[in-house]
């Protein structure tokens, strides 16, 4: 990692299915009958999506719901946020290398950015968007508010095929607005919103959009383009070599 300018630090969650086996501390997993475990881990690569290692994994075995339908034990949102507070320490020794925290809608937290933010931001976030969130002094909520600027132009690249979808040349209209979220202390913090949306797309097929969040400045096409490409890069904690290595 010291060797790189910048490198992607991504997360999601899988299921340890153990489902059958003679194993205790075992958990529910999507089915309460299901057995098994969940892992969050942090998966370290390049913008080139050149593999570094796996830096941290969170897991644990959900308790079975009560009487009333809920779940005892532990928030399962805080491992988002404890897997920023890691990537954090990382940066305070790794100066010349940019880290940046790179996870799915999931994460869009807004204790997550809070914590990044009270902690001075020493690891960069993108994240992306679950919510549209209602901004002060408003009347337009955010994504609306970002659909109503001006692009800064296209960014075209080739998205892979998989079951139900062929391959295709993507051209996705890029458009970005800096906003305003609430800090812990009771002030603010400065966030950018992206929000880049296939044009054109093949008849049938409905358009490819992302709502990206994050703490840095997206001034420029250039600036946009790269944190699309890096949420991209997203998809290499899906993929199936790592998930078996995770799980070995």
């Amino acid at each position: 990692m010291r060797g790189q300018p910048v490198v992607l630090c991504l997360q999601d969650t899988t299921e340890l299915d153990f489902n059958g086996r003679q194993t205790q501390g075992l958990g529910p997993l999507s089915y309460e009958a299901q057995r098994g475990m969940h892992l969050h881990p942090t998966y370290a690569v390049t913008p080139e999506r050149l593999p570094l290692g796996v830096l941290d994994a969170w897991m644990w075995a959900r308790e079975a719901k009560d009487e009333q339908g809920e779940r005892p034990g532990i928030l399962e949102s805080l491992r988002w946020i404890e897997g920023y507070e890691r990537i954090a320490e990382r940066a305070s020794d790794l100066p010349e290398t940019r880290l940046v925290y790179v996870a799915d809608r999931e994460a869009d937290i807004l204790a997550l950015m809070q914590r990044a933010d009270a902690l001075g931001k020493p690891a960069d976030w993108l994240i992306r968007a679950k919510h549209n969130r209602k901004l002060t002094g408003e009347t337009d909520k955010l994504w609306d508010k970002v659909a109503k600027t001006e692009p800064l132009g296209e960014l075209s690249f080739y998205l892979p095929p998989r079951a139900g979808r062929q391959g295709r040349k993507v051209v996705q209209q890029m458009r970005t607005l800096r906003v305003s979220f609430p800090a812990e202390n009771g002030g603010t913090f400065e966030t950018t919103a992206i929000l880049a949306k296939e044009i054109d797309p093949p008849a049938g097929e409905k358009p490819l959009e992302w709502r990206l969040l994050t703490n840095r400045a997206a001034n420029t096409l250039s600036e946009a383009a790269d944190y699309v490409d890096w949420y991209r890069c997203r998809w290499e904690i899906e993929s199936v070599p790592l998930a078996h290595k995770l799980a070995a």
